[in-house]
């Protein structure tokens, strides 16, 4: 069985993609020093090497307040695990965690990341270091699986008896056997679903969920048809690299284009040129929304598709054309906030007022056979003692970016339900899209969504 093999070396894997970190809020939050270089720079800098000229003392609070040795405050947010934004004193601070080649996570410590004005002018290189408390480097559980590349170059086991079973225990949607699917490796699969890097967290610690009200809002709504009008650009497929937040990232904003123009502008626009260009990601191993929609779209905006067309892998030069026209977005956000405020009503709103927006989920093996209905995760492998999870599985965990459109209840069930954009071809579920659970943070869908505001020219 497929998920027997998947246990046995996929503990250290899987999320539509990050770097090997995994640092939680509570190891993020307390006091930072920031290393900063020269500054005077534009967005072509360099940040591979610097030399420190000058000191910041960062206090980051819960939940999202930061307080600078000179008493200014600010805003800051966990990205997933993955890293933290800063903005304070009219300056933007972004880095990822540090790790080592051996995958131990170095939670006081960053990597080298990028400072600017919030006008985007005025770039620094710096990185940053815990001062008040320190913590061990953790080293990530390692395969159990004698020889990992040999599994993840098998090809990928299609089963019917799976899909039976899926579709004996339950009866809210149906599964399908893709036959295409044998056409991709096990390694591909994991691509597909989420990335091959990381072992992902998430902490819900907080709670929102009587911080709105949802009477004013519209019983069901979906921006496939407002007023008999669609704004929401066709579907794609991202094939066996890991480009799940680069597809769910351009979607975003190319609905919020047509949302804004009044689908005026319906451009489709390159995921190729995230997977290749941006050091804010990490190619078909995966990134997030909030920092490709959100901080490429406002720091280096994003091309047409026809000015770098999708090929599907890592690329080892940017070659996007320099006379090619960049969108940009501006106003990038978590829902509720920050990292840890979302809720499914804040969502609805969000998505009523705004347009359409990214948002993260936990695929697992039975999600892949998707065809029709309202989806909720089904581990019809219980009883044999198998866990069909492709990875480890902590508080809550997200591997796989989509693109929210609407939302509605089923009339034969009465299941509340979101309605979901997909990258994996019109073919695959309803025409390209699928339906999930609503209002019970199903698959952790309703922990990190992320929402975008495009600049219209």
């Amino acid at each position: 069985m497929l998920a027997a093999l998947l246990i046995s070396f996929v503990i250290l894997t899987l999320v539509c993609g990050d770097t090997p970190a995994n640092c939680t809020y509570e190891e993020t939050q307390g006091k930072w020093l920031l290393h900063i270089g020269a500054g005077g720079h534009d967005n072509s800098l360099d940040c591979t090497q610097f030399n420190v000229e000058s000191h910041l003392t960062v206090d980051l609070r819960y939940p999202d307040l930061a307080v600078d040795e000179r008493n200014n405050s600010g805003f800051w947010t966990l990205i997933y695990n993955q890293g933290y934004e800063l903005v304070i004193g009219e300056r933007k601070y972004f880095a990822f965690f540090d790790y080592n080649k051996a995958n131990s996570n170095l939670c006081g410590e960053t990597k080298n990341g990028w400072a600017h004005a919030v006008d985007g002018t005025d770039w620094a290189c710096y990185r940053a270091s815990k001062v008040a408390e320190t913590y061990p480097e953790r080293k990530e559980t390692k395969s159990r699986s004698p020889n990992i590349s040999d599994i993840l170059s098998r090809p990928y086991r299609v089963s019917q008896d799976f899909v039976d079973r899926i579709n004996a225990a339950q009866s809210s949607w149906k599964a399908t056997l893709y036959p295409e699917f044998a056409n991709y490796t096990v390694g591909e699969m994991l691509a597909r679903s989420g990335g091959s890097k990381g072992r992902p967290s998430k902490q819900r610690n907080f709670d929102f969920a009587g911080k709105t009200n949802n009477s004013s809002l519209p019983v069901e709504f979906d921006w496939r048809d407002v007023d008999g009008v669609n704004y929401v650009s066709p579907v794609r497929n991202q094939g066996s690299c890991g480009s799940c937040y680069a597809f769910a990232s351009m979607a975003m904003i190319e609905a919020r284009q047509r949302v804004a123009s009044k689908n005026r502008v319906q451009l489709v626009l390159s995921t190729q040129d995230v997977v290749s260009c941006s050091e804010y990601a990490q190619g078909c191993e995966g990134g997030f929304p909030y920092l490709i929609a959100g901080k490429y779209g406002e720091d280096f905006g994003v091309v047409e598709e026809q000015c770098n067309p999708y090929v599907g892998k890592d690329t080892s030069v940017c070659k996007t054309k320099l006379s090619c026209t960049r969108y940009f977005t501006t106003d990038y956000y978590y829902v509720g906030g920050f990292y840890g405020a979302c809720t499914s009503t804040l969502m609805q709103e969000e998505l009523v007022k705004n347009g359409p927006f990214a948002i993260s989920f936990e695929v697992y093996k039975d999600f892949l056979h998707y065809k029709s209905g309202v989806y909720h995760h089904v581990d019809v492998d219980s009883e044999s003692g198998e866990d069909d999870h492709f990875g480890f599985d902590p508080f809550e965990i997200t591997n796989h970016v989509v693109l929210v459109v609407g939302y509605g209840t089923d009339r034969m069930s009465g299941e509340d339900y979101w309605i979901v954009k997909n990258s994996w071809g019109e073919k695959w579920g309803e025409n390209g899209f699928f339906r999930i659970r609503r209002g019970n943070d199903e698959c952790s869908f309703e922990s990190m969504a992320v929402a975008v505001t495009p600049v219209m020219k």
